[in-house]
């Protein structure tokens, strides 16, 4: 495949002296085509302009104009306001390996916005990565054996167990509002004695960008294979509770297991070509969640970095 240009986040400041939100607001309301800027620069970081938790929501308003709920989400957040999230709450000494979010889904957000309400003592970057570079990286013989796509399984329990609960996933305990969104999503599923919700779906592993035409790497099969907890972690939950029952879990679309060396490869891969934005507090990136994977890096203290999506 050719040899792709080295790439980086387009980072934008206030003009003179450190502005404030207002600027930041007239900034995105004077630029004559922000959705063309983000196509081409893929992510954009605003540094500078003095953003608060209390003076995001009007930024938001511009940058998201249709703000979705986080459904569906595999992730553990928490909710904080109008479709405003807290970034993945995993534990600050693991790394977050790069993926697009909502990859797994019928839908995925085409925008995502990252906001540092407070910034860590040491480490935390948000790496992003070219889903273009990513898939450029990985070796013939394993974009070969994707090429049929990938079968990712759910376990979503009703209350108890590992992982999260089918409540929290849609954001209801409405059993007929999650089937309708599973029968739109064209998923199968099945509800177990227990209560447990079984969802299955067959997705891509690449997709083409409609605005720039290029194929990106698409998929979170490294997250979702039981290879990325680690020897050690695996082998244990495999002693209690057999593939199919784990909370979630992934396969090549017809069944095939996928070698623990290709998920490794394409986690190790993207973690290696991917740029850090390390976090200043108070500043806001914007992603293209088709053509940008991202991820979190280790860090100590606190770190506050809020998300929102749109489509």
């Amino acid at each position: 495949m050719a040899e792709l240009r080295a790439w980086k986040p387009f980072e934008l400041r206030p003009d003179g002296t450190p502005g404030d939100p207002g600027a930041l607001a007239e900034l995105i309301r004077g630029h004559e085509d922000f959705a063309g800027l983000l196509t081409r620069e893929k992510a954009v970081v605003f540094r500078g302009f003095h953003l608060t938790e209390e003076t995001l929501d009007p930024v938001l308003d511009l940058l998201l104009p249709n703000r979705l709920a986080y459904v569906h989400g595999n992730s553990p957040r928490t909710k904080v306001g109008s479709n405003i999230y807290t970034s993945t709450e995993y534990p600050q000494d693991l790394t977050i390996s790069m993926h697009n979010e909502l990859s797994y889904g019928h839908r995925w957000p085409s925008r995502l916005v990252f906001f540092c309400a407070t910034a860590p003592a040491t480490g935390g970057a948000t790496p992003v990565v070219d889903g273009q570079l990513w898939l450029a990286s990985l070796d013939r013989e394993v974009r070969e054996a994707f090429a049929g796509g990938v079968r990712y399984t759910q376990n979503l329990h009703d209350g108890l167990g590992l992982g999260k609960s089918w409540q929290e996933t849609f954001e209801t305990t409405d059993r007929a509002a999650v089937e309708a969104f599973l029968r739109d999503a064209e998923a199968d599923w099945k509800w177990l004695p227990d209560g447990t919700l079984r969802i299955t779906q067959v997705r891509h592993s690449t997709i083409t960008h409609p605005e720039t035409g290029v194929d990106v790497w698409f998929n979170q099969s490294d997250q979702w294979h039981p290879a990325s907890l680690g020897d050690e972690t695996a082998a244990e939950l495999a002693q209690i509770l057999p593939q199919e029952e784990l909370p979630q879990s992934v396969t090549f679309a017809d069944g095939s297991a996928i070698p623990a060396e290709y998920v490794l490869q394409v986690r190790d891969r993207g973690l290696d070509n991917a740029v850090d934005v390390d976090w200043h507090q108070g500043d806001l990136m914007v992603i293209d969640n088709l053509a940008v994977g991202h991820g979190r890096r280790p860090f100590t203290g606190p770190r506050r970095v809020l998300v929102a999506m749109t489509d």
